[in-house]
């Protein structure tokens, strides 16, 4: 599982090496005038929240980073990919059974759940992938040439629909 989720980081490390600053942070597709780097940044900040609540075995998902900088810096991205990759590399597979506490705000106020840190592992994974096909559409939109056919892509996406 590890191997998987860093694999998929990986992809946006290639995407960040491969554009420049001004299209990571571009903001001028519509509808929502969401840049690349906003949506990097958001994926990073979901899985530091994980690494912060570890410890504690308490992950709160409504208190994240939202540090500017890797919105508008591929540098800077690049950076907070490698530090979430290799805080990934610490988690054992014996520990992927333990019980941790999930909290987030769901819009009418902080929701707190049990999960095991596996099942927040999955979901952050999807997560990532979810914005990456977001990404993809911004990349699409700004003529940007995509570094990896797969980005954004879940695994179980039929390859001709793909293509």
């Amino acid at each position: 599982m590890i191997e998987t989720i860093a694999q998929n980081l990986e992809k946006g490390i290639q995407l960040l090496k491969s554009i420049s600053d001004e299209e990571y942070s571009d903001r001028s597709v519509a509808p929502y005038y969401s840049s690349i780097g906003c949506h990097i940044r958001h994926v990073l900040d979901v899985f530091s929240c994980i690494f912060k609540g570890l410890e504690n075995k308490a992950i709160d998902f409504s208190i994240r980073d939202r540090n500017e900088l890797v919105e508008l810096k591929t540098t800077i991205g690049i950076a907070y990919f490698e530090t979430i990759i290799f805080q990934l590399y610490k988690i054992k597979k014996e520990d992927f059974n333990k019980i941790v506490k999930v909290s987030d705000d769901l819009g009418q106020g902080i929701e707190t759940a049990n999960y095991t840190l596996a099942a927040v592992l999955m979901q952050t994974q999807s997560h990532t992938t979810h914005h990456y096909a977001s990404i993809g559409y911004l990349i699409y939109q700004l003529g940007i040439e995509l570094p990896n056919t797969n980005f954004g892509f879940n695994p179980t996406t039929p390859i001709k629909v793909r293509n």
